[in-house]
C-alpha cells in the first residue's frame, strides 16, 4: 500500500545538528577586499546573479533593509525556495559571507561548507559566516534559503568578502575519463547507459553523454537514459566527466548501440516512473533527482477530492499554479514527463465521491487537460475504493470513457497482491476491466507489505508477477508476451510497512528481471524515501537501509521494458 504518513517539517535531530552547527560559527573578522557578489542587493529590481528554486524567489519593495529592493523566498511546503549565486575564487584564501534576513528558519551559507542560520528574525537580522577555500578551489556557490512550510523569508545586502578569482592559480587539471561504458537495456526510443566514475585532483561535479558529437545528456551519476532515437538505428555514444572548474576529461570508450523496433503488436507502452509525493517526506526537486539519475518520468502522486466530486492535490492543492504545476513544468523543461496519480491508502478520493463514471471521469478530465497528459494512474486501495464492487466498476467505467475521450492516452491501475498474484479483489478488478471493456493498458502490482518482515521480496516480487501474468492470459486470451506487456510492478524501497526489506540488490534484480519478461511499467514507493538511513526503520524521507541518494531511482532508470 501506499501509505501517506505526516510529513515531518523539522526533525528534532535536524533541529539539533543545525544549532550545533550554529554554534560552532564565530562572527569573521572586518572584511578585506570589496564586495564579489553580482547584485548584492537586488537594487536591479530583478534576480540577475541569482537563481532560485521552483521559481519561488521574487524582488520585492518591502521589507528591505536598505535601498529600494530585497529578496523574497516564497518556501512552500515542498520547496525551500533556495537561491544560490556562483562566483569566481582564489585557492587558499578566507572569505567572509554575510547578509540581512528577516522570517522563520532562514539559512545563509557556502555549498559544500560554512553555514548560518537564524530560527527566527521578526526584523531583519545580520548572519555571518566564514570559510576558506580548497588548494585547487576556483568557485564557490553561495546560498540563502528558508525552510518547507515557514512561509516568505526576505534577504538583503548580501556580502561576499575576499579577493576575485580569474587568476592564474585554479584548477587546470582535468579528471580522468570514464570507463567501461555500456548499455544496460534499449527499447524503439531510447538506450540506457552506464560507466564507471572518474576521478579528479578536486573532484567529478558531472558527466556529459554525447551522441556522436552531439551533447545529449548532463547527469551527476553515472547512468543514464537517451530518449527520443528513432527505431532499428544504430547510435554511437561517450561520455565525458567535468569538475567544477570546467575542465573535460578525454571521452570514454565508445559504445554503439541499435533501437529495438517499433510496433509489436503489445500494449507498446514502457515506463520507469517513480512515484515522487510533494506533500511529504521532504521531497526533493524533480530535476535534482532527473540529473542525478537520468530518470525521465515522475508518478506524481496523489490527486483526492477537494469536496464532493472536485479534484485537487492532495485535496486541497490547486491544479494550476501551485508547486505541483512547477514539479510538472520543471519535469518536462529537463526532457521528461509525468503520469499523475489518483487515490493511494488514505484521503477523500474522487472514486467514492463521485456520483457516477461519466461524474467521476470528468474529474480525471479535469487532470488529463489541465497537463495535456499521456497517461494517468488510478492508484486503488483499501476498503473504500479496491475492496467496494461499485466503485470498482465506477473507476473503470470513467476509465473506459477517458480513454475513449483521449486518444492516445495510457491508463494504468495499481492495485495490492499477494506473493502469488492479484487476490480475490485485484482477480475481480481484471475480470469486470474485460466485462466493461475498460481497455486498461497497465495493470500494475503493489509487491510488498505481504505482513511476514522474513520476506524474500524479489521472489516473492517475480511470484506475483507471474500470477499476475497468468491471470491476465487466462482473462484476455493473450500469450505470455502479450500479457507481460501488460504487467507493472510498483516496490517499496528499503524497509516496507511490515519491515520487510528491499534490498538495493533485490531492486536490481527486480529491474533486470522486467526487463528480460518485457513488462510495461516499474516504479517504487518513493524517491522521497530514496536516501540513506540505516537502521532508521520506516521513514518518510529516508528507506532505512544503507544506500546513496537516489541509488533506486537510479536503478529504476535502467528499466527499459
Amino acid at each position: 500500500m501506499h501509505a501517506r504518513p505526516r510529513r515531518t517539517r523539522l526533525p528534532a535531530a535536524g533541529l539539533a545538528a543545525l544549532l550545533a552547527t550554529a554554534a560552532a560559527l564565530t562572527v569573521p573578522s572586518t572584511a578585506h577586499a570589496a564586495n564579489i557578489l553580482t547584485n548584492p542587493g537586488f537594487e536591479t529590481g530583478t534576480l540577475s546573479g541569482w537563481s532560485c528554486t521552483g521559481g519561488l524567489g521574487t524582488v520585492v519593495s518591502s521589507p528591505v533593509h536598505s535601498g529600494s529592493k530585497a529578496l523574497a523566498g516564497a518556501a512552500s511546503s515542498s520547496d525551500n525556495a533556495k537561491c544560490t549565486q556562483t562566483v569566481q575564487v582564489q585557492p587558499n584564501t578566507t572569505y567572509s559571507l554575510s547578509g540581512w534576513v528577516k522570517g522563520a528558519y532562514v539559512y545563509l551559507g557556502v555549498t559544500g561548507g560554512a553555514s548560518t542560520w537564524t530560527p527566527s528574525a521578526a526584523s531583519y537580522q545580520q548572519l555571518s559566516v566564514s570559510f576558506t577555500t580548497g588548494a585547487s578551489q576556483t568557485t564557490a556557490e553561495i546560498y540563502l534559503n528558508g525552510w518547507y512550510g515557514q512561509g516568505t523569508y526576505y534577504a538583503d545586502d548580501i556580502s561576499l568578502d575576499g579577493p576575485g578569482g580569474g587568476g592564474s592559480t585554479g584548477d587546470t587539471q582535468a579528471p580522468t575519463a570514464p570507463g567501461s561504458l555500456t548499455s544496460t537495456g534499449t527499447t524503439s526510443s531510447s538506450v540506457s547507459l552506464s560507466w564507471t566514475a572518474a576521478t579528479d585532483n578536486v573532484g567529478v561535479t558531472g558527466y556529459d553523454v554525447y551522441q556522436g558529437a552531439s551533447r545529449v545528456a548532463t547527469v551527476t551519476g553515472t547512468s543514464a537514459t537517451v530518449g527520443g532515437l528513432a527505431a532499428s538505428t544504430a547510435y554511437t555514444f561517450t561520455v565525458k566527466a567535468h569538475d567544477a572548474a570546467g575542465n573535460a576529461s578525454a571521452a570514454s570508450n565508445p559504445v554503439t548501440v541499435t533501437t529495438g523496433a517499433g510496433g509489436g503488436g503489445t500494449s507498446g507502452f514502457k515506463q520507469a516512473a517513480p512515484y515522487l509525493y510533494n506533500g511529504w517526506g521532504n521531497p526533493p526537486a524533480a530535476t535534482t533527482v532527473m540529473n542525478a539519475t537520468g530518470v525521465k518520468w515522475f508518478t506524481l502522486a496523489f490527486v483526492l477530492s477537494s469536496g464532493g466530486c472536485n479534484a485537487a492535490w492532495d485535496g486541497q492543492r490547486p491544479l494550476t499554479g501551485g508547486v505541483d504545476q512547477a514539479t510538472i513544468n520543471a519535469v518536462r523543461a529537463a526532457g521528461g514527463d509525468v503520469v499523475p496519480s489518483f487515490g493511494g491508502w488514505q484521503g477523500n478520493k474522487l472514486g467514492p465521491n463521485c456520483a457516477d463514471a461519466n461524474a467521476l471521469a470528468g474529474a480525471y478530465q479535469s487532470v488529463i487537460s489541465a497537463y495535456g497528459l499521456k497517461a494517468i494512474d488510478i492508484d486503488i486501495e483499501n476498503t473504500d475504493e479496491f475492496e467496494n464492487p461499485t466503485v470498482q466498476d465506477r473507476i473503470l467505467g470513467a476509465l473506459k470513457i477517458v480513454k475513449q475521450n483521449n486518444p492516445g492516452l495510457h491508463t494504468i491501475v495499481t492495485f495490492g497482491t499477494s506473493t502469488t498474484g492479484p487476490t480475490s479483489y485485484g482477480n475481480r478488478l481484471i475480470e469486470q476491466s474485460k466485462a466493461l471493456g475498460a481497455d486498461i493498458d497497465v495493470f500494475t502490482l503493489m509487491p510488498f507489505d505481504f505482513g511476514n518482515a522474513s520476506t524474500d521480496m524479489y521472489a516473492a516480487t517475480v511470484g506475483a508477477a507471474n500470477g499476475l501474468k497468468d491471470k491476465l492470459k487466462s482473462t484476455f486470451g493473450w500469450d505470455d508476451a502479450t500479457a507481460y506487456a501488460h504487467v507493472g510492478l510498483s516496490g517499496m524501497n528499503g524497509v516496507s510497512d511490515n519491515a520487510e526489506v528491499t534490498t538495493v540488490q533485490n531492486w536490481t534484480d527486480i529491474r533486470n528481471w522486467a526487463n528480460a519478461n518485457h513488462i510495461a511499467r516499474l516504479a517504487f514507493w518513493s524517491v522521497n524515501r530514496d536516501r540513506g538511513c540505516a537502521g532508521g526503520g520506516l521513514q518518510e524521507s529516508c528507506s532505512g537501509i544503507a544506500q546513496n541518494d537516489w541509488q533506486f531511482t537510479s536503478i529504476t532508470a535502467g528499466f527499459t521494458g
